[in-house]
């Protein structure tokens, strides 16, 4: 069982959705998306209406950081 995911846990959403959405450049993704992706992954518990901007930017920062890496960028 995944373990268990909220708002603030933005290193490992962005892990997680790097493995996920490969093909998928993070600072190309609206945070409406970003938004549903967070609440679709599994072991995420975070109340859907808490998410907040800042949080989100943190979220796709982590995300863009794990595409550098598996990109070599």
């Amino acid at each position: 069982m995944p373990r268990e995911i909220q708002w603030t846990d933005a290193e490992e959403i962005g892990i997680q959705l790097q493995e996920k959405y490969p093909e998928i450049e993070p600072y190309t993704v609206r945070f409406t998306d970003l938004h549903k992706y967070v609440t679709e992954l599994p072991g995420f518990v975070g109340d859907p209406m808490k998410s907040t901007e800042p949080g989100l930017e943190a979220i796709q920062k982590a995300w863009y950081e794990e595409y550098e890496d598996a990109k070599g960028l």
